[in-house]
Order: C-alpha cells, then structure tokens, then sequence
C-alpha cells in the first residue's frame, strides 16, 4: 500500500506552488494542498482534505508583505512553537519572523506601517492563521514560511482586494480591466511579478531543503 503524504505544503495560489512541484521529484511523502485565497475558501480546502487523510505536519506557505523594514524582496520568514521544525526551517535558510494573518492585502505604505505598528509583525498575509488553527485543533504541528514579495516601503501597483469576485479569488476580468484604465501601472506590475517569481523560486529552494527533515 503507498504511504500516505507525511508533510502538507499549503498555498493559497497554483503559482506560489509551481516552482516547488519538481524540486519535489523523489519526495513521495510531500503532499502540496492548494486552498485558494482568503479565510473561508482556505478553511474549506483544508477541512476537505482533513477528511481524507491526516499530516504529521503542516507548513502554510506563500507570498508575504513586509511590514518590517528588514524584510526584503526574496526573504523567507518562519514562525512556529514547534521545536522540531524550528529545526529544519533554519536548516533550510530561512529565518524566524512575526507573521499578522490578515483578512485583506495591504496596499500602501501608510496600511502597512500602521500593521507595523498595531501588530509588531515582520510580514502580512492572510491564509496562515486559520491554517495554523486547523492544524492546532487536530494536534498536526504547524509553521508559516512565507517569501516576501513586497516590501514595507513600496505601494501595490493595484488595489487587489477590489479586484476579487464572488468566490474571493482574483477576477482576471476585473484585473484586465483595471489595467485598461490606468495603463501607466503595467511597469509596477512587471516589477511585483519579477519580485513574486523570484520569492516563490526562493521558497521553493527552502522547502525542499527542509523537506526530507519533516518526512
């Protein structure tokens, strides 16, 4: 009988995932769970796949936004209670942080320093805290590592959350359309995707180097 994965890696989005699927190749104890964006759409992915079998760990994954001045385009952060992946998270290069679980993206500046301020976090994303509760409520050892795909002192090019339709995912309609209207913002958005490739190649690099130590 094939074993069942050991080690859950959850994204809210296919390409945080991508460049991780074949820096698994030969780890047959890695299970990759794509949820979707946001609270609800993350709670029922990962309820489903709670039905079907169960981790011995979990790590909740993705892009972040910086909220410290620290974190830099293509760092990865960690933050977990649990000792035994502590371990093989420094192993792999990342680096402890504060996370704040968010239920919007930060999009300026100001939004940004004022999280700084009110949470004392390095990084903003929005899946990881009810992942982490998930997983705490069944026992499963957790931890968010996440890359940072935009930094503290730089504005989206876009207001995003006005940019999701009635599933709460990206509308590539809406996108397309917002893009119409203010065609100067194009280069900012080849620059977000540049930075965005770059940390998920980067995340990916850590995961699967601490991966065989959480199987």
């Amino acid at each position: 009988m094939k074993p069942l994965p050991t080690l859950w890696v959850c994204f809210a989005l296919e390409r945080e995932a991508r460049p991780l699927r074949p820096a698994l190749d030969g780890l047959g104890l890695v299970r990759i769970v794509v949820t979707g964006m946001g609270a609800r759409r993350t709670t029922e992915s990962l309820e489903k796949a709670f039905a079907e079998s169960s981790p011995s760990c979990v790590l909740t994954c993705g892009f972040a936004g910086g909220l410290s001045p620290e974190a830099r385009h293509g760092d990865v952060l960690f933050e977990t209670d649990h000792s035994s992946l502590s371990g093989a998270l420094i192993h792999s290069g990342a680096r402890r942080g504060a996370f704040h679980c968010a239920d919007r993206i930060a999009i300026t500046i100001q939004e940004k320093r004022e999280l700084a301020i009110r949470t004392r976090a390095d990084a903003v994303e929005m899946e990881s805290g009810v992942i982490r509760r998930l997983c705490s409520e069944r026992g499963i050892p957790s931890a968010t590592l996440r890359s940072i795909s935009d930094t503290s002192d730089e504005d989206l090019p876009l207001d995003f959350n006005r940019l999701t339709g009635p599933d709460d995912q990206l509308s590539s309609a809406k996108l397309a359309k917002a893009i119409l209207m203010r065609p100067w913002v194009i280069p900012r958005l080849i620059a977000l995707g540049r930075h965005s490739a770059a940390a998920a190649n980067r995340l990916a690099a850590c995961i699967a180097a601490a991966a065989p130590r959480l199987t």
